[in-house]
């Protein structure tokens, strides 16, 4: 007799989980479908049609399906009277929530510096970036992570955390760049000749403005050549521009200085002082001096 009771409490209590599961997932197909093809895509045409960027679109669309997601998860339980099996075992859920709290602590530092990566005006996707000894260019922000496509062809997921916390360079955040370029000269060249044909050069290339206009300095006198400094700007710079322009002016400049007589002598150091060899046959020893 006691069996058949057990028998007949597990079937009562089987049914009405089934019958609360089928529930649930009616819900949630009811509430997170239309949301998922309906709402969403008319909340993305409302942001095009507003003109927004894709630095604050895309964010702001996966927090708005992740939204709609629970959304339909927290009314499923509630239609399904799930609410009542959670108060049941509130100690497991509690638990839970303490280690999810505690393994999720990263997740929500990247998500709240995802949230401050995203409203900063000078940050956006499709910019170049410089940060601690890594560069590229910003592909995507999402909840964790910000993906930089390298000029390498990687592909760098960075943690939002790691870009908040430390100092991001943009070279592009302005109109114009400023690029430098030092050429070492011998000391035995005329100095004015030098820096008058590195302005010249910078001048004459297409892509450096006239104003500001192309400087040399002297920057240092070093062990074997005297150090000249280039400065020059460019206009709405890119990473492949400046690369090129560079190239080119270097180029130039180098061209220049031979059909001059310029010299760009090697880094040497004079050594002064004695040596001694040893032969081997006899032991006695030579005595070299050099100065």
């Amino acid at each position: 007799m006691w069996l058949q009771t057990l028998a007949d409490v597990w079937t009562t209590r089987l049914s009405g989980f089934l019958e609360g599961a089928g529930l649930f997932v009616a819900t949630v197909t009811l509430i997170y479908l239309p949301g998922r093809f309906v709402v969403l895509p008319l909340a993305r045409r409302l942001l095009d049609a507003l003109g927004t960027n894709d630095t604050f679109e895309l964010p702001f669309l996966k927090v708005f399906h992740a939204a709609i997601a629970v959304f339909a998860l927290f009314n499923a339980a509630v239609a399904s009277d799930f609410t009542s099996f959670l108060k049941a075992t509130e100690a497991l859920v509690a638990g839970a929530t303490i280690a999810i709290g505690f393994a999720s602590k990263d997740v929500l530092g990247n998500f709240v510096s995802g949230i401050f990566i995203v409203v900063d005006p000078k940050f956006n996707i499709g910019d170049w970036i410089q940060w601690k000894g890594n560069e590229g260019i910003i592909e995507d922000i999402s909840f964790r992570v910000t993906r930089v496509h390298t000029f390498n062809n990687e592909l760098i997921s960075v943690p939002n955390s790691e870009l908040t916390a430390n100092a991001v360079t943009n070279p592009v955040a302005k109109e114009h760049l400023r690029l430098t370029y030092s050429f070492g000269v011998g000391y035995d060249c005329d100095i004015a000749e030098a820096k008058s044909i590195l302005v010249d050069e910078a001048t004459n290339h297409p892509d450096i403005l006239d104003r500001p206009r192309a400087s040399v300095f002297v920057q240092e006198l070093g062990p074997s050549a005297v150090s000249l400094e280039a400065r020059f700007w460019v206009h709405h710079p890119a990473r492949t521009d400046v690369t090129r322009i560079r190239s080119e002016y270097i180029q130039s400049v180098k061209e220049r200085f031979d059909a001059a007589g310029i010299e760009m002598p090697y880094p040497y150091q004079q050594l002064t002082g004695s040596l001694e060899v040893t032969h081997p046959d006899d032991g006695h020893a030579t005595h070299a001096h050099s100065e």
